[in-house]
């Protein structure tokens, strides 16, 4: 399975233009606390228990810290969820500078 891969100058140009889609923080909720760039908390810890908050109708943009445990994420999503695109900030908060 190839994992879509999404810059942050393209999520940037999203943002701007008020593209449709859902952002998901997969880090866990002391690390969403102390930075983060919006959208909704799923820790990858809690992401069977919590996939129900998927909107698969849309675009979903996960990140975390370095974009490891999103790649991961969107692994174990793709299964549940086959037809929804999801992407992978890539470098994560580490590379984000919007």
């Amino acid at each position: 399975m190839e994992i879509r891969e999404i810059s942050q100058e393209q999520l940037a140009g999203w943002m701007k233009e008020g593209k449709e889609f859902q952002l998901i923080d997969v880090r866990e909720e002391r690390e969403h606390l102390q930075h983060n760039i919006g959208g909704d908390l799923i820790p990858l810890s809690e992401l069977n228990r919590l996939s129900h908050k998927i909107q698969a109708g849309k675009p979903v943009v996960l990140y975390c810290r370095k974009g490891i445990r999103s790649r991961i994420a969107i692994q174990r999503l793709h299964s549940k969820f086959p037809d929804t695109e999801f992407y992978n900030l890539t470098s994560g908060l580490m590379g984000f500078r919007i």
